[in-house]
């Protein structure tokens, strides 16, 4: 008998073509055309999602941490000091931003690398912690992501996905006019919840709103400990009302 694949389904029928190298290349350009003013842009706007994450990090237990698509670094200096944490990312830009933020801050415990999340080539199961930040809309390929995620995150780990999507909150008029500018701006506005949450069945431990107006969402999924327990409704999600006490903007 088949064991159980317990890794998530693709996402959308449109994502079931793998990317060009035309996409994954445009994708990282922007990011690259982005590297010297995004700290300004998303940063302060966005933070209060990385902080409420890294408090949930820094209470959890694990050595072993991995951010998807780690950018300028705005999340490393929140992750437990005990814990070696990987990041990647496709843009040499950005990386050598979050280089002088890890040296500026004393990050002995970072290691950043040049890598295609969704073709890391990193062993399986080898992470307590998988942490996409902002990065499941930015991907040519949700799904590979997806699949890379609970690839390498060990059975009983830990999947956080903080993202925006689109359609929960006051923010519907202005993510149809970038519609059509996703590959320039480097992010999908229209990114439905239900369709790149609800629909995939992940074992959902808890889904948090954050950022202003409820812009994004902390999505906290649990993996399997074995295949038996990988299936719909394996977990049931806990929607959250607010934020944690003291979480700041």
């Amino acid at each position: 008998m088949t064991p159980h694949d317990p890794s998530p389904p693709t996402p959308a029928a449109d994502d079931a073509l793998a990317p060009s190298p035309a996409e994954r290349y445009a994708i990282a350009s922007a990011y690259d055309r982005y590297a010297g003013i995004y700290d300004h842009l998303f940063g302060w706007v966005l933070q209060q999602g990385r902080e409420l994450l890294g408090r949930r990090l820094q209470a959890a237990r694990g050595e072993r941490i991995v951010e998807f698509g780690v950018g300028s670094g705005l999340m490393l200096p929140l992750y437990p000091r005990h814990a070696q944490v990987l990041g990647i990312d496709l843009s040499d830009a950005m990386l050598a931003r979050a280089r002088v933020l890890v040296q500026r801050e004393g990050l002995a415990n970072v290691t950043l690398q040049r890598v295609d999340a969704e073709h890391n080539g990193l062993p399986s199961a080898a992470f307590e912690h998988v942490v996409l930040p902002y990065v499941y809309s930015v991907t040519p390929d949700p799904a590979g992501l997806m699949r890379e995620a609970f690839r390498v995150c060990r059975p009983g780990g830990h999947i956080w996905v903080l993202n925006h999507f689109s359609g929960l909150g006051p923010w519907d008029w202005l993510e149809r006019p970038l519609k059509p500018l996703a590959r320039w701006v480097g992010f999908r506005a229209d990114f439905p919840f239900k369709t790149y949450v609800l629909d995939q069945g992940w074992p959902v431990v808890e889904v948090l709103p954050v950022n202003l107006f409820g812009l994004s969402r902390l999505v906290h999924v649990r993996k399997p400990v074995d295949g038996a327990e990988g299936v719909v409704g394996a977990a049931p999600a806990v929607f959250g009302g607010g934020l944690v006490p003291g979480a700041r903007r």
